[in-house]
């Protein structure tokens, strides 16, 4: 029994060549003997996968076989001729001039065409059908946050169609924001016509820092500092994604406080950066002697504050 193209890629006759493709994509993963070493039926499965999606995906050879079936190869219309002959037509065929049968003024109009295609000949007054282009390959990068903000390189590897495993560079973006995405043009599927080839989409997905979030261009710590260096006032060295600065501290300084340190933040893709926060938070020993409580009652007589003063509902 003649091979039902359209069954073999689990289609309707209706399939879009989106479709066809889609299908065609799943089914050669799935039975390509590289994938399959053990099934000794894979390479016979895949063979007719390749050559329903030969067909199929070809416009003219479709028309062809929706017109006459499985048989369609015997009137010129399939792969490939199998004729022969010297001059491309039938064995005992020579090239006709059909301006000579029908007249110079070409009045053959269809029925030269079809004389054309039983003697393997292509359509005249039909463009060749256009050669389309490979699938885009969707994939996902995970990157750390410093990459994100600073930029840098990264590797992934892509499954091609074939099964064989490829692994691309990719250029990180200085600031690039989790959820957006890169494209590498021509690095996704070959066309199956000879067009041109698909392209790779990166989704980059940002890890988090246990220490800076960012908000929008900027970006934003927490910095821990002593009582005495709150009280004080004092220098402290802080990183940031341009390298360890020092940090003032003004005499005085409460929890919460944002130091702002302009520049220090994000990359733009216009040029500049957005700036750092660095919110003070004083921290306080699990546990003080008597005398240093002692200390802090003090000082607490010695300058009474209300905090809670303006805290209400």
């Amino acid at each position: 029994m003649a091979q039902d193209y359209y069954q073999t890629l689990g289609i309707p006759k209706t399939a879009s060549q989106a479709e066809i493709q889609k299908a065609y994509r799943k089914l050669a993963r799935k039975f390509h003997p590289d994938m399959n070493p053990d099934d000794r039926t894979a390479k016979d499965k895949f063979k007719k996968i390749q050559e329903a999606y030969d067909v199929l995906n070809d416009p003219q050879k479709r028309e062809m076989y929706d017109r006459y079936g499985s048989a369609f190869e015997s009137v010129g219309g399939g792969a490939g001729p199998r004729w022969g002959g010297a001059h491309g037509g039938p064995e005992g065929f020579q090239e006709v001039d059909f301006s000579q049968i029908f007249g110079q003024g070409g009045g053959a109009g269809g029925f030269e065409d079809i004389l054309r295609q039983f003697a393997g000949g292509p359509r005249t007054g039909r463009r060749p059908s256009p050669r389309t282009r490979g699938a885009d390959i969707e994939h996902e990068l995970h990157v750390p946050f410093n990459s994100s903000i600073t930029g840098g390189q990264a590797q992934l590897s892509v499954r091609r169609a074939d099964g064989k495993i490829e692994t691309i560079s990719v250029k990180i973006p200085a600031g690039i924001e989790d959820g957006k995405k890169i494209r590498l043009r021509g690095q996704g599927e070959p066309s199956p016509s000879g067009g041109t080839p698909g392209d790779l989409l990166i989704t980059v997905r940002v890890a988090e820092h246990p220490h800076f979030r960012r908000r929008g261009g900027d970006l934003e710590m927490a910095v821990p500092v002593t009582l005495a260096e709150a009280a004080l006032g004092a220098k402290i060295d802080v990183p940031t994604p341009q390298g360890e600065i020092s940090l003032k501290i003004p005499p005085g300084t409460s929890s919460g406080k944002r130091l702002r340190l302009k520049g220090l933040g994000v990359p733009s893709e216009k040029g500049g950066h957005g700036d750092l926060y660095a919110e003070i938070q004083i921290v306080i020993p699990d546990s003080l002697d008597e005398e240093s409580l002692e200390l802090v009652r003090q000082f607490d007589k010695r300058r009474s504050l209300q905090p809670r003063a303006g805290l209400q509902w």
